[in-house]
């Protein structure tokens, strides 16, 4: 086959429902943080079996975490160079210093980075599930136990994912997520945040709503606060009805979606089994739901690649640029795993809408660059 049209890295999975659902939340004539977001909530806290707080974003998700701490300034957050710059971005946003650390080359926290990057201003840790995939969270929280460090689990490409048969999320410390367009199930905008710090949930539930204690409450009942008490700072953060709304429709067929992640993923790695003197799959383990598909390239081709690529149609992405090596975070951290991972790695498409003949002409394009080489 040839691409008529380009085949596209990632792209939401609607579904039907989806607009039925938001057509009843517009019908309801209130579209603000109503009793649309009461329902999600709800339904997500089903899933994680524990209170889940939703927000306007998975950035605002670990801003409001963060901040909820109430670091002191100078105060030092440790995190992988290889995210997206939102999770330094957030780390920033709440006045604390975000410190890179290196990764392994499937894309997870180096422990041995972490443990050279622990110091006295250390506060918390940021693991970010890279692809979906579980770092070493078991000695991770050993280690930040020793260290009285606080671990907030950047989750944004692992909604759905589990370890050792419990879904991200439903355990340890802090968990935040992201349900932007392209994530393992979306609102069109949003995120939130699961922990079972009663303390903290408190704190979070007002900062999203701009400090007003209990505003919630009301906003359920698609009522508002008319004497509010406002004893924090806060950020106009919550999440919509509408967006709730999408994320009630994407609950409904999550468990279809996953299976067709899972599915498409399996079929690339069986398919790519014939180029792995050229490539490797980054890790992905049977209790993960891959977000994304990247491969790591043995050879420095990865920009080559990706314009051979181009020319028929494929997009691919790079996750990601080193954060270290932006020019507000910029440091003079040695990380040579986090440097080599993204020059070499390349995220080949991955979605519920891509189907096994595009797979099949994805490889058949790899196995033409890699033999013209």
């Amino acid at each position: 086959m040839e691409a008529n049209n380009p085949i596209r890295l990632s792209r939401c999975a609607l579904g039907d429902k989806a607009f039925d659902f938001v057509k009843e939340a517009l019908d309801s004539s209130y579209l603000g943080m109503g009793r649309y977001v009461d329902v999600f909530e709800n339904k997500l806290s089903e899933i994680f079996s524990r209170e889940v707080i939703t927000v306007s974003s998975g950035t605002t998700a670990l801003h409001l975490a963060i901040e909820a701490l109430e670091l002191k300034p100078n105060d030092e957050i440790i995190a992988p160079s290889i995210t997206y710059l939102s999770t330094f971005q957030a780390i920033a946003a709440a006045g604390a210093n975000p410190v890179a650390c290196d990764i392994d080359l499937n894309g997870q926290i180096s422990i041995k980075s972490l443990k050279e990057k622990i110091n006295k201003k250390t506060k918390a840790i940021i693991p970010v599930h890279y692809a979906g995939n579980s770092f070493e969270i078991e000695e991770l929280y050993s280690l930040a136990k020793e260290n009285n460090l606080r671990v907030i689990e950047d989750a944004a490409h692992a909604f759905g994912s589990k370890y050792k048969g419990k879904y991200i999320g439903s355990f340890g410390d802090i968990a935040c997520f992201s349900f932007d367009g392209i994530k393992n199930i979306t609102c069109g905008e949003g995120g939130c945040i699961v922990t079972d710090d009663l303390k903290l949930k408190d704190k979070i539930k007002s900062k999203r709503s701009l400090g007003v204690e209990n505003d919630h409450l009301k906003r359920f009942k698609n009522k508002r606060t008319w004497e509010p008490k406002v004893s924090i700072k806060g950020w106009r953060a919550h999440m919509s009805n509408i967006n709730a709304a999408i994320g009630l429709s994407q609950i409904e067929i999550m468990h279809e979606n996953f299976k067709k992640r899972t599915e498409l993923s399996k079929y690339y790695i069986h398919k790519l089994k014939k180029l792995s003197e050229h490539l490797k799959v980054v890790e992905i383990s049977e209790e993960h739901i891959p977000h994304i598909f990247p491969i790591f390239l043995f050879e420095n081709n990865r920009d080559e690649l990706r314009n051979f690529l181009s020319d028929f149609k494929i997009e691919t992405g790079i996750h990601y640029y080193p954060c270290h090596l932006l020019e507000f975070f910029k440091t003079e951290n040695i990380l040579p795993n986090s440097n080599l991972f993204y020059e070499r790695t390349l995220s080949l498409p991955l979605h519920p809408e891509l189907d096994f003949s595009q797979i099949d002409f994805i490889i058949s394009k790899l196995n033409s660059f890699f033999i013209k080489k």
